[in-house]
């Protein structure tokens, strides 16, 4: 087990430094995920989705906002909220940041061949299954 956890955050920090290089981090591709995934957000719910401080998931939200990455909508259903969408630009940066992460990952499995990354990806899914469901915490972040 120590080895598949060492795998995980040696994982982590590569694709870190390379979102790090490109103006970017982990949460930042994981807001983007969840827009991109499952749509407008309000800001807080958007916090709570990607399992971050709220203080922390604001400041990110600022930042892609600034960015034009999302924009923001006002929404009175229930009360006053904000609502963030992903933009366009927020589409391919998005795109571009999976295209590095890739990079990141066929460098890491350059050694093994397409049958056994396939049954890693296999073994991987299981493992994180189980996990799952004896209610192992999942990451905070999605790319």
């Amino acid at each position: 087990m120590e080895l598949l956890a060492a795998a995980g955050r040696s994982v982590e920090t590569l694709m870190a430094e390379s979102l790090e290089a490109r103006a970017s981090s982990l949460l930042h591709q994981s807001i983007l995920k969840v827009l991109a995934d499952l749509g407008p957000h309000a800001r807080r719910d958007l916090a709570a989705q990607v399992d971050a401080p709220a203080a922390e998931a604001s400041r990110v939200m600022d930042d892609l906002q600034s960015q034009g990455l999302v924009q923001a909508l006002v929404v009175n259903v229930g009360g006053r909220q904000e609502v963030l969408t992903l933009t366009a630009a927020g589409t391919a940066a998005r795109a571009t940041a999976l295209d590095h992460v890739n990079g990141v990952q066929d460098v890491l499995l350059a050694s093994l061949t397409k049958g056994e990354r396939a049954q890693l990806h296999y073994l991987l899914r299981r493992v994180c299954a189980t996990a799952a469901r004896a209610g192992g915490a999942q990451p905070g972040f999605r790319i």
